[in-house]
């Protein structure tokens, strides 16, 4: 096959940054000559986090509508798009990609939409049970959109899905080998049952207030905490690093041993999270974010609770429901087992491989 180049754009958060970075690594792995480049939104973390991957990334002047109608941004919005389409018309024009390919994000839609425009075989990579307004519409012209729940026919041409899963990362595949080294990574005591609390990369303000109210219901427990409080929050937090059996970490760099030590993981649910945890087979408590875009964590988390493979709590519902359902799981071994068998099977652990095959069909076809 002759020297590829490929655009992948998705950006905003880091569910949608790191499946981006993860197909992109693959294609290298099977193409070392492949020129790559990615689009993304200016002043979001994707600027920083792909060149420190070692990918060139140009951004576009975009954002997500606000759900204050009259808000300042909302009248820039129109402005923005028509800058960036004019901008992912030139990016495309300039770079002459084989094909494109769309994690989501804001700039995803402006750019894989000229890119169809111009006859450039494009392939969305759908992470969440509910998609966005942006993927339903850049579905019409999309090749292939690779998604990971059933059910998504409702939403997108049926001929053109391939369920895949979403990417995770490759050091989440063995970790039940590692839990004597991920025990002394984090200085635990082995007599004791391990939570580990999940935020998201910035963190989640509600999580945090929770954790912080409950730490002595989970010293009454007998439980000790690593707690990821996301880099917005450390400062505020990181005093309880004082108590004998709690942990405070802004940001946690070994994803892999973390999961690995923990016993119980109560984490928001967002697509990438729930794809690693399904992988990572653990019982978890999911406290979906109620404000992200059309409720999608939510959503997300019921495709799994539904299966009866974790333990849902709505943020409205935390200070009446969170020790008593957390406390049961805490009691019940066999529920525990049962939680972990459950998610387990709903893993998709060779989402990667099988995305960067559609996107060979793509460029072959």
């Amino acid at each position: 096959m002759k020297n590829l180049k490929i655009i992948v754009s998705g950006g905003g958060t880091g569910g949608h940054i790191y499946p981006a970075i993860a197909i992109a690594d693959e294609i290298k792995r099977r193409y070392p000559d492949t020129q790559f480049l990615f689009v993304g939104a200016n002043d979001r973390m994707e600027m920083e986090k792909v060149p420190a991957a070692g990918y060139k990334i140009k951004g576009l002047w975009i954002s997500g509508i606000q759900r204050k109608l009259l808000s300042k941004n909302n009248l820039l919005f129109l402005f923005k798009l028509i800058s960036s389409l004019w901008n992912a018309k030139k990016i495309v024009k300039q770079f002459q990609p084989d094909v494109v390919i769309g994690t989501g994000g804001f700039a995803s839609g402006p750019l894989l939409y000229m890119a169809s425009s111009k006859n450039v075989p494009t392939l969305i990579q759908e992470q969440n049970s509910f998609p966005g307004i942006t993927n339903k519409l850049l579905s019409k012209k999309a090749k292939k959109i690779c998604v990971a729940y059933d059910g998504l026919g409702r939403f997108f041409p049926e001929n053109k899905i391939v369920k895949t899963g979403n990417p995770v990362r490759q050091d989440l595949l063995e970790i039940s080998s590692k839990r004597k080294e991920a025990q002394q990574f984090f200085k635990l005591d082995t007599t004791k049952k391990t939570i580990l609390v999940l935020g998201g990369s910035l963190g989640a303000r509600r999580i945090n207030q929770l954790i912080d109210k409950e730490l002595p219901f989970f010293e009454e427990q007998g439980v000790q905490l690593i707690w990821q409080t996301g880099k917005l929050y450390i400062e505020e937090y990181k005093k309880n690093n004082e108590k004998e059996s709690v942990q405070t970490h802004a940001f946690l760099n070994r994803m892999d041993l973390a999961y690995t030590a923990s016993d119980i993981i109560i984490s928001r649910s967002g697509a990438s999270s729930v794809s690693e945890l399904c992988v990572v087979g653990k019982p978890v408590i999911f406290i979906p974010s109620p404000n992200v875009s059309e409720d999608h964590q939510t959503k997300n988390a019921l495709a799994i609770t539904g299966k009866n493979a974790g333990v849902l709590i709505k943020e409205s519902e935390l200070d009446t429901d969170f020790e008593k359902k957390c406390g049961e799981l805490l009691k019940d071994e066999a529920l525990q087992g049962k939680l972990s068998n459950e998610i387990k099977k709903l893993a998709l652990e060779n989402a990667t491989q099988d995305i960067v095959d559609e996107v060979e069909k793509l460029i072959k076809n």
